[in-house]
């Protein structure tokens, strides 16, 4: 009852008219008690977090480690067949990919294969969703690589130097290389393709911290911020680039990667500059491999309810793209540029370089940002299409382990990948042991057969990573009905993608978040507040600009703001009440102040007569309505300055015989009135539970003054 004590809640009249009129009874709302006691919550909370019993510590172990909840359930008979068989399908599309996104990565093959292993051992551990597949994702490679060349570069390395392959026994070989910096000879005790994979490694140790960190404060909530449209835009504009960075395999071109701002442009430049220099057998490679990879996507693609498993193409253009160029000896004859040697079994595990984390901290947030993000909404769209739950937090700490164990065995960062989620979910995939099955079918790769793909030519490769960039390419053919959709979302869509190509990755993000939350500031800015009309028959009130044949009250002007007051909009919600009503109080008043002065002018003169009794009209001339009912239904919170806002422009319209009421407050806008001492004592600012009680009060006062005034 306290917070009310000074506010009528409803339509309110004299006692004795009640009955007369047809009024509302009184009814008061009285809020819920709340407690207020920090110091006592802070204590319980201390207790329930550091209170140790034998079934917390069960809880806590069974959901940090998954697994133990779910692999004891396993029905074998009903799972197992669709969970091998999806695995097996999955492990032979990650072959090639692992592969060709190692190129991206600015890595050599073999750490491509120890990525996807790793990665779906570890996630089946800790992650939460039975149908994503984690593993190497083409835009966080591409992030990764510009990193590592440019890391590369700073330490001396020659960009156009040929990747060396990294011996079978040993991770470490000496290199002599001159600094540019110190102008000095240093022996490295690394050479370039050891470096890189250094620097790519503790890139992924550190976004998997980040992603750990996140999953520890609960911080999930910022990846709120990474709305759809902003992902897919980013992802488009980051495969723009993906392309781009590919397109010098195709031709056979031996350039450096371009990094930084407009790598992009200088790419396309540099392409064209030594467009002369094409080696016409990588040239006809790849086009012949696009003639059959694009038909024997679309083949699966438009089959996929009739085909029980996908054509595993990719693995069928490596193994003949790999013989044609062992037997036809295309890297003696013709210069085409080759995988080159991939060892056989597991590198020793070594630790990140601690000392390269400051140069990589930065530009490990926004791939620990994006991997996190695009994991989570993946398993929470299978979940939903499932029926089951996932948990956003313990997606944070898995897809973290995925960076930061592998990291200490030579491998990239990771996260869910869309295209091969897709295919295991439509193979049968039941539970994460498909994920186990795809891994082992990649050990089998790196135990035997990795040494086999010795002469596959980069430009396969290099079609394999196009091919796959298909799903987010043909989102420019969605423009239309997206800008019909939504416009607004069209826009952040166009303005990521520009600059995440044009200018650059990290910096697209960037922009698409500032963008897109600028666009959310203008949208409470320049709001809809629209004038209402009643719907005859009911106690409804619509916008009249979007209905026809609503009616209108006489004197009464109802108006509603459909967002929250606040220091931003508190201008706009001033001018277009006065816009919408016709009537600015301020101006009202002066022309109300110059008439009279003119009026006493002409009075002292001695010229009285028309001219004075036209001034008195003036100062007398009725407005068109008494009241304005201003429904809050759609006005979330209030700040200060929407308090005061309200107060004045309640204040400015009194001072011209306009009263002003509140109809629909939520409670949290009617506890910031009570708190901003809104309602003074004596004065009939009224809040009001819905528009039709709002305006019932308006009318009936009216008629109950007229009465009044008459007698």
């Amino acid at each position: 009852m306290a917070e009310f004590n000074n506010v009528r809640s409803v339509s309110e009249m004299p006692e004795g008219d009640d009955a007369k009129h047809g009024f509302h009874h009184r009814m008061f709302l009285e809020p819920q008690e709340k407690k207020r006691n920090l110091k006592a919550l802070m204590v319980k909370k201390a207790k329930e977090t550091c209170s140790c019993t034998p079934a917390k510590v069960k809880d806590c172990i069974f959901s940090f480690f998954p697994v133990l909840q779910w692999l004891p359930k396993y029905k074998l008979k009903e799972y197992l067949l669709g969970d091998i068989m999806s695995g097996v399908i999955v492990g032979v599309l990650l072959v090639p990919q692992s592969i060709a996104y190692s190129l991206l990565a600015g890595q050599e093959p073999i750490y491509g294969l120890y990525t996807s292993f790793f990665a779906g051992i570890i996630y089946c551990i800790f992650g939460t969703s039975r149908h994503i597949s984690v593993g190497i994702f083409g835009a966080l490679c591409l992030m990764v690589g510009q990193v590592v060349d440019r890391e590369v570069q700073r330490a001396g390395y020659d960009l156009k130097q040929a990747a060396v392959s990294v011996h079978t026994d040993t991770v470490m070989h000496v290199n002599t290389t001159i600094l540019p910096v110190n102008q000095t000879s240093q022996k490295l005790v690394c050479d370039k393709t050891c470096y890189a994979i250094k620097v790519g490694a503790t890139m992924t140790f550190t976004a998997g911290v980040y992603q750990v960190a996140m999953g520890f404060f609960q911080v999930g909530f910022v990846s709120v911020y990474l709305s759809d449209s902003l992902l897919s835009g980013f992802v488009t504009g980051a495969s723009i680039t993906i392309l781009t960075s590919q397109a010098k395999y195709l031709l056979g071109l031996d350039i450096p990667r371009s990094s930084g701002v407009g790598s992009l442009i200088t790419t396309w430049i540099n392409i064209f500059r030594n467009i002369h220099k094409t080696n016409v057998c990588d040239l006809i490679t790849s086009f012949l491999c696009f003639l059959v990879l694009i038909p024997a996507k679309e083949v699966n693609e438009h089959f996929k309810s009739r085909l029980k498993a996908p054509l595993p193409a990719e693995l069928v253009v490596v193994v003949a793209a790999t013989l044609a160029s062992h037997l036809g000896k295309l890297r003696e004859t013709y210069g085409s540029s080759i995988a080159g040697q991939i060892p056989t079994g597991f590198l020793p595990p070594s630790p990140p370089d601690w000392n390269l984390i400051p140069n990589v901290a930065l530009d490990a947030i926004p791939i620990a940002i994006i991997g996190f993000a695009i994991t989570v909404s993946l398993s929470e769209m299978f979940a939903k299409k499932y029926g089951y739950t996932v948990k956003a937090n313990q997606e944070m700490y898995a897809i973290g382990f995925c960076n930061i164990i592998p990291a200490f065995f030579h491998c990239f960062t990771t996260s869910a990948a869309l295209a091969k989620t897709l295919v295991k979910e439509s193979t049968g995939c039941r539970t994460q042991i498909s994920g186990i099955v795809a891994s082992l079918l990649i050990l089998i790769v790196l135990l035997v057969i990795a040494p086999l793909f010795y002469s596959l030519q980069k430009c396969v490769l290099a079609v394999i990573t196009i091919v796959n960039l298909r799903g987010t390419l043909r989102k420019f053919k969605d423009l239309p009905k997206m800008w019909h959709l939504n416009r607004v979302d069209t826009v952040i869509w166009l303005v990521t993608m520009a600059s995440s190509a044009l200018i650059s990755t990290e910096i697209g993000l960037l922009v698409g978040v500032c963008f897109s939350m600028l666009c959310v500031i203008f949208r409470t800015q320049k709001p809809e507040a629209p004038l209402l009309g009643w719907v005859a028959e009911s106690e409804t009130y619509e916008s009249l600009s979007a209905y026809k044949n609503l009616q209108t009250k006489p004197g009464v002007v109802v108006f509603r703001f459909e967002a929250p007051l606040y220091y931003i909009n508190k201008e706009c919600f001033r001018s277009t009440l006065y816009k919408q009503t016709g009537v600015n109080p301020a101006q009202v008043m002066a022309a109300k102040k110059k008439a009279a002065k003119r009026m006493l002018r002409e009075k002292e003169v001695g010229s009285g007569g028309n001219q004075t009794s036209i001034s008195m009209e003036l100062v007398s001339e009725p407005l068109e309505f008494h009241t304005i009912v201003i429904d809050c239904c759609a006005v979330q919170f209030l700040d200060t300055a929407g308090i005061r806002t309200l107060k004045e422009v309640c204040k400015d319209y009194k001072e011209i015989d306009v009263q002003v009421l509140l109809a629909q407050c939520n409670p949290s806008v009617r506890s910031s009135l009570i708190r901003g001492e809104f309602f003074k004592e004596g004065e009939d600012h009224l809040l009001f539970h819905s528009v039709h009680q709002a305006v019932d009060f308006a009318l009936g006062a009216q008629e109950h003054n007229g009465t009044c005034a008459s007698k």
